[in-house]
């Protein structure tokens, strides 16, 4: 990419003080230039749910549906969702049980060592408005009882877009799994993958059916590139995508990093070329900011305008991401929740507003390269006009002191003004769970039911010879509207 990234010197408003203004012209026209520019998912955010906390979070959280639908308000679909991780692993299917779920804890908050479930697990799966990925069982290597599952999971839902044999299994021998009780290295991993996608694939009598890979390790080792090559005819033909999980971990201003962000992206470009040569989808099918055991690291919290950035860098080379949503079911809060029972989570506001740009857009494509704190992207329309403009701000902004600003100008505007949304929050690492305050266009989502609260605010900016200049603070970001 060889995005126009220049400087000028502009003022910033009541400060004496100047500051480098970031310059970036908007394409006309999609695909011109020299950028790169990536199809948009008419669904590409999504949220993947634990296994053993699914249904819970469909028949005991009010705001699942609600936060769902916000999305779907947006795109006009619902977005994807995945229900698996490190619990498919640990699931039996049981075809006698008329319970979504059976299995104890000693604690609340903890992740069940095993459990079954049943048929009626699918029947709620089916009744979700969107498409649905199911992770089962590799790890207990019950190769029937997976696919008695799996075959309970295509009679019931419609609505199934693929199912995931195993999770993360380069984690089966620290987990003592009973499939890797042998030697077990990516390319044992790979023939395991590989036959029980054929006898799953066969079994259900569908093509085009398994969610590959599913790998949490940085490629290229556990990669999709380092899978496919060990994979044969017979075994694609059964193979609906490939996927990744993603967890970059550091701190809260690693992670909001826009460069940061960029870095991380490219860790998958060999993995995608792979699968895009292959002709299939390359997703991430699980990601969030880092997870140290069920609950995360307390003080690390997924910021709100990090996520934002985050939904949007990944979509210019993988085609859709699905956050993984830590089990907050029984009503404890984490960090990087999106929502919980009772309070919603800062992140949620980035992702909807990752969405918001994306909405019904059939391109995207990203003006700045990557190696700074400032953001610029471009969304367009199915006839390749420029749709919306989103710029972000990755300084970090602690909620103390001056909250520095930083000037954008777009060039490449038409008409006398545009309207923008800004996303900003108290800090950049505001919590609402803990009474910090986030807004998209001066809106809020309701604790605990995910309602679109307070009047939609929009700010005006002028444009003269085709030019705007708009202040973005340290930790926000600004949606413009282009048409």
């Amino acid at each position: 990419m060889a995005p126009f990234f220049a400087y000028v010197i502009a003022s910033v408003a009541g400060t004496s003080l100047a500051v480098s203004a970031v310059t970036f012209t908007i394409p006309s026209q999609a695909h011109t230039g020299s950028y790169k520019y990536a199809p948009v998912d008419p669904a590409p955010v999504g949220i993947s749910f634990e296994f053993f906390a699914f249904p819970s979070y469909f028949t005991n959280v009010t705001a699942t549906t609600q936060c769902l639908s916000n999305w779907k308000d947006l795109t006009g679909v619902w977005p994807p969702i995945r229900i698996g991780g490190t619990t498919q692993d640990r699931a039996q299917y049981d075809a006698r049980t008329s319970a979504y779920v059976v299995y104890t804890v000693a604690n609340a908050a903890d992740a069940p060592s095993s459990l079954t479930f049943g048929s009626s697990f699918m029947t709620l799966a089916s009744r979700y408005g969107g498409s649905v990925v199911v992770g089962l069982n590799r790890g207990k290597n019950n190769l029937q009882n997976t696919i008695d599952a799996a075959k309970a999971a295509v009679n019931e839902m419609s609505n199934l877009l693929a199912i995931e044999l195993g999770n993360e299994p380069e984690y089966y021998p620290s987990g003592g799994q009973p499939i890797a009780s042998g030697i077990w290295n990516p390319s044992v991993d790979a023939a395991s993958q590989n036959n029980w996608a054929i006898s799953v694939g066969s079994a259900v009598n569908k093509r085009d059916i398994i969610q590959a890979g599913n790998s949490n390790d940085s490629p290229p080792k556990w990669g999709a590139a380092e899978l496919i090559a060990t994979q044969n005819a017979t075994v694609k033909q059964y193979i609906h995508n490939y996927a990744h999980h993603n967890y970059p971990g550091g701190t809260v201003t690693s992670l909001m990093s826009h460069s940061g962000i960029s870095r991380n992206i490219h860790v998958f470009d060999a993995d995608v070329a792979a699968a895009l040569k292959e002709g299939k989808q390359y997703i991430f099918g699980e990601t969030n900011s880092g997870i140290f055991g069920w609950w995360g690291r307390i003080g690390l919290a997924d910021f709100w305008c990090g996520t934002m950035d985050y939904g949007l860098r990944a979509p210019s080379d993988i085609q859709q991401y699905l956050t993984y949503l830590f089990p907050s079911w029984n009503g404890r809060q984490l960090q990087y929740c999106f929502w919980g029972r009772y309070s919603m989570g800062a992140p949620y506001y980035g992702a909807y507003t990752a969405t918001a740009f994306m909405a019904n857009a059939a391109s995207l494509t990203a003006l700045d390269d990557g190696n700074s704190n400032y953001a610029t992207y471009v969304a367009f329309d199915s006839a390749g006009a420029p749709l919306r403009a989103l710029l972000y701000n990755s300084d970090y902004y602690s909620g103390s002191g001056t909250r520095p600003s930083q000037p954008f100008v777009l060039r490449g505007l038409t008409g006398s003004s545009v309207r923008a949304k800004r996303l900003t929050g108290d800090s950049a690492v505001a919590r609402v769970d803990q009474g910090g305050k986030v807004t998209f266009g001066g809106q809020t989502f309701t604790n605990g039911d995910c309602k679109i609260s307070g009047s939609e605010t929009f700010e005006p900016l002028a444009v003269s010879d085709g030019q705007a200049t708009v202040s973005v603070k340290a930790s926000e970001a600004l949606l413009v509207y282009l048409q």
